[in-house]
């Protein structure tokens, strides 16, 4: 009679999935860097992208794609976040942040990133528990809810706020309204 022994399957390590969140502007682009492992969230890094004034649009919007570029490379993220264009009164206004937006965009899609992109409100929401929330109180939750030393600046606590609404991403809602966000 065959002996049949079983081999216990090995446990795989938990992939981690690793955010690249943003929040787009022409003078001062807020990213942030965050894990997601075994449900727990760790900001790796975060910062600003700052543009002098003196720069030129153009100037600014490669700015804004190389910073983003060493960025992705030293921490190699596995998705990308990024905020929605909102609702301006100047179509100038919108045209630059749109701008802005654009050069996010190609940095991550060189990478081969996938993008979601998620409304002002809805970051807002998930970072202080309401739409309509300042900064300040942005960047003051996110240093609690992330444990962090310092409160960030508020553009890079903004895109942590990203980071923060794409985890908070229902496992259904990954399956199905997610990829409807996907850029």
């Amino acid at each position: 009679m065959a002996r049949i022994i079983r081999r216990e399957p090995e446990s795989r390590p938990t992939v981690a999935e690793r955010v690249l969140a943003i929040d787009p502007a022409l003078r001062k682009t807020g990213w942030a860097v965050v894990e997601n492992k075994e449900g727990h969230l760790h900001a790796l890094d975060w910062g600003v992208i700052h543009n002098k004034p003196a720069l030129l649009p153009s100037g600014c919007l490669v700015a804004i794609r190389e910073g983003l570029n060493d960025v992705i490379k030293q921490h190699a993220p596995t998705v990308c976040a990024i905020e929605s264009t909102i609702f301006v009164q100047s179509f100038k206004t919108a045209i630059v942040l749109g701008t802005a937006r654009g050069a996010c965009l190609i940095a991550a899609s060189e990478h081969g990133l996938p993008i979601y992109e998620y409304a002002p409100r809805e970051i807002k929401q998930a970072a202080v528990g309401r739409g309509a929330a300042q900064k300040e109180q942005v960047a003051f939750m996110i240093r609690a809810q992330l444990r962090l030393r310092e409160t960030p600046p508020a553009d890079a606590a903004d895109a942590l706020a990203t980071a923060i609404t794409h985890f908070q991403s229902s496992a259904a809602s990954r399956a199905t309204e997610r990829e409807a966000r996907r850029v």
